[in-house]
């Protein structure tokens, strides 16, 4: 029986779940071993962890807007960098990161730079400042910040822009899981992820999301992890592969050379089924020039301490001096995951292409592998293809293509691991995706809830009407998102990293600005919200529809172009306009100060 204040007993809490989460697979093991089906397992664990989300977010419930914006701003420093990673490992992360380190090489690697890195900017420039001044979003800070409702509506314009391009992400993977868990329909499987979205986030608000973001993290870095420290044992690359990585490379690139890499023909892609992608160059060379990849980590570092759903984590720390260790325990717990992704990838190519292990299929006859249970469960589902290019009978190098997502999922049962690992890895996909989805829908309905409905056209809404706003933007919003993701218009990867650079664009410098340079001021950030975003989107299409770019500034690193237009708009604009009044630029020397009471204190 668990005594006392909640708070107090988290840890207790939290061990008894996960105590709790390990028996549930010790016992879907033993079903295994007793013959209950694939299907049933996947279903079970993805159904478990499902509720077991819901009925936080049920018991995390509140009627209260401090509660609902911020959690009460009383979330322990361990609890909200776990909660933080959470909200952080999106389906990007989990689902699509080593996919894409797997087919491109570890050029990509300068995302996981970049991701990590943007915590630095966090931590120094950003969070403990916003803290201090004691917001519920990051449009009340703008807004309160320059002042006028033009200021504070650009920047919802702006969170709005990038944390949907975000969400349709998110529901994307938890569709591309659900779809292979429950065996339905792609375009269904995202209203069902979409459903389970909104049970963590409607009732609760961030409270609900925080606490239910902790247990996601438990479920997603054991999903992660153990498998690739088992499959690592089984090749014989150790227990601990993360200092065997080295090898492992080198071992694909000998493979590589002696199957010989050909590029498939323009006449060969035809075939290959939309969305699949083969081996486009050697594993070990890094697919970049030196400025695209710092181009690349640069845009997602900026893009990181632009997020709106990063920095509200921030608010529900209980001083500033929390919100600052917190972000030090979020870059641990981000680091377990980001530093297996290479390896993952890295494990997953070879078990496919070494012919020395009995998982390897490069080599086979096509009919062997066709006839593989694996094979033929992720080309049902459309994530797998193989064809007799050069008519041998025998599968090549470029005749085996994948989805990029399909890496993660499928790779325990390509290993030949119990398929409980499989089902687990599935839970652990759809917790990341969910877990950042609740996040980025919080931030859109709140800002427009909080921003535009309660401080621009009903400021005396009482909390009640508030909240019932809230939560009808949560489901309006979410099932557009559904909808857009259905359309699979950009894969998850490419969606994520366009939210990084449109939230740059028109966010990353009048948040900075805000908290160090006094004379920024509210025409300069409308200026520079404005240009930045219009810009930064107009770049994008550009390129997009064949435009050539320049400085190397390409459809992944447009934001590098956008925010560059919003700090000259800004600087230029700023100076001039009027400065800021005294009791502005006081304000602002007020938040860059740890200690003392919040900058807002009981405004709201």
């Amino acid at each position: 029986m668990i005594k006392g204040n909640f708070i107090d007993n988290l840890p207790k809490v939290y061990g008894i779940y996960t105590g709790g989460f390990l028996a549930f697979i010790i016992i879907m093991s033993i079903a295994e071993q007793m013959g209950v089906t694939a299907k049933t397992i996947g279903i079970c664990f993805v159904a478990f962890t499902v509720a077991i989300y819901a009925i936080i977010g049920y018991l995390s419930r509140t009627a209260q807007a401090d509660a609902y914006y911020v959690a009460g701003r009383q979330v322990p420093t361990v609890f909200n960098g776990m909660a933080t990673a959470a909200d952080w490992m999106s389906g990007a992360s989990f689902v699509a990161m080593a996919g894409g380190i797997y087919f491109k090489g570890y050029g990509y690697m300068a995302l996981l730079v970049g991701w990590t890195g943007g915590y630095v900017l966090v931590a120094s420039l950003l969070a403990p400042y916003l803290r201090k001044f004691g917001c519920y979003t990051v449009p009340d800070f703008i807004g309160t910040r320059y002042g006028g409702n033009l200021s504070r509506f650009m920047a919802v314009v702006v969170l709005t822009v990038a944390s949907f391009t975000y969400v349709t992400a998110q529901i994307n993977a938890t569709g591309t899981i659900a779809s292979v868990a429950l065996d339905i329909p792609f375009q269904y499987a995202v209203y069902v992820g979409l459903i389970s979205i909104l049970l963590c986030s409607m009732l609760g608000g961030m409270r609900g999301v925080t606490w239910t973001q902790v247990a996601q993290y438990i479920v997603l870095i054991i999903a992660y992890l153990l498998p690739v420290f088992w499959i690592s044992n089984k090749m014989g690359a150790g227990f601990f592969p993360h200092f065997m990585l080295a090898d492992e490379v080198s071992r694909i690139a000998e493979l590589e050379a002696q199957f010989g890499f050909v590029k498939n023909s323009a006449e060969n892609l035809k075939e290959v089924p939309k969305g699949l992608a083969g081996i486009t160059k050697a594993h070990s060379a890094v697919n970049a020039t030196p400025w695209a990849f710092i181009s690349l980590a640069l845009a997602m570092m900026m893009g990181t301490a632009s997020l709106p759903h990063v920095m509200m984590r921030y608010f529900t720390t209980p001083s500033v001096k929390a919100a600052r260790k917190s972000v030090g325990w979020s870059l641990f717990f981000i680091f377990l995951l980001y530093s297996s992704a290479p390896m993952l990838a890295t494990l997953s190519k070879l078990s496919l292409i070494d012919p020395s292990l009995p998982t390897g299929i490069i080599g086979k006859s096509i009919s062997e592998v066709q006839a593989i249970d694996w094979y033929q469960n992720w080309n049902q589902a459309n994530l797998m293809f193989v064809s007799d290019f050069n008519g041998n009978g025998t599968l090549e190098l470029n005749e085996f293509f994948m989805g990029g997502k399909a890496v993660v999922l499928a790779t325990p049962e390509i290993a030949g691991l119990p398929y409980v690992i499989s089902g687990l890895v599935a839970a652990g996909g759809m917790a990341a995706a969910m877990s950042t989805a609740d996040g980025l829908i919080l931030a859109i309905a709140n800002a427009i809830s909080h921003d535009v409905y309660y401080k621009i056209i009903d400021p005396k809404a009482e909390t009640a009407k508030r909240l019932v706003v809230a939560r009808v933007l949560l489901v309006v919003i979410g099932f557009a998102g559904a909808t857009i993701a259905a359309l699979e218009i950009q894969g998850i990867l490419g969606s994520v990293i366009w939210a990084f650079d449109f939230a740059m664009s028109g966010l990353f410098f009048p948040l900075v600005l805000g908290v160090w340079w006094k004379r920024a001021n509210k025409e300069g950030a409308i200026a520079g919200m404005a240009l930045g975003l219009i810009s930064g989107a107009a770049y994008l299409v550009w390129v997009r529809t064949g435009g050539s770019g320049f400085l190397g500034i390409t459809q992944l690193t447009f934001g590098i172009f956008g925010s560059a237009v919003s700090l000259v708009a800004m600087v230029v604009v700023s100076l001039m306009t009027q400065a800021p009044n005294a009791a502005t630029q006081k304000m602002v020397d007020e938040v860059r100060v740890p200690a003392g009471k919040s900058i807002l204190g009981k405004q709201h």
